[in-house]
């Protein structure tokens, strides 16, 4: 086994994981929820996906050759709730995606000891890597965590439920007891 490609596989699907968190979350959205704010010191569903779309197309664009922070990318702009519809946040979305797993997919073991560099700061790919994977992260959460107060008593479980946690402990037993 290769440990370097065996950490590119694993990480795609961990990243993969955190997507399915958000895209089951605005599947539970209206177009309305999406731009739900606590406060105006508060980002609502559409912005955080603009930024996250745009720090994913910053980032991973001709990543092992380019700064991460690409001249064309307006942050502030990100900031602005302009989004129109769901079906436009989900192409912004998976915009941002489509580009990470694209460039996580080509890289191979020899790539993750290379420097790379973010506003002029060299990293190691695997240290850009695990820096974005806790970005998305956080942005993603904050995400569901929007997704389960507007919805309240509406939403949909993304995890084992409240109460459940034993009868998933011993499904999840039997299940790696199988094979």
């Amino acid at each position: 086994m290769n440990i370097g490609n065996e950490y590119i596989r694993i990480v795609i699907e961990r990243f993969k994981s955190v997507k399915s968190l958000g895209d089951n979350t605005i599947n539970q959205l209206s177009e309305e929820d999406i731009h739900w704010a606590y406060n105006d010191e508060s980002n609502s569903v559409a912005i955080i996906v603009k930024h996250v779309s745009g720090n994913m197309v910053s980032r991973w664009t001709d990543f092992l050759s380019s700064d991460g922070e690409k001249e064309d990318r307006n942050r502030d702009e990100e900031f602005v709730d302009d989004i129109s519809s769901i079906s436009e946040l989900i192409r912004v979305w998976e915009k941002g995606w489509n580009v990470l797993l694209d460039t996580l997919t080509g890289l191979n073991e020899h790539d993750l000891l290379k420097n790379i560099y973010i506003r002029g700061e060299r990293h190691l790919v695997i240290d850009a890597i695990e820096r974005q994977m806790a970005h998305y992260a956080y942005h993603v959460g904050q995400i569901v965590y929007i997704g389960k107060l507007v919805k309240d008593n509406d939403w949909k479980s993304l995890s084992i439920p409240r109460g459940k946690s034993e009868e998933f402990l011993k499904e999840m037993l039997e299940k790696h007891k199988e094979k």
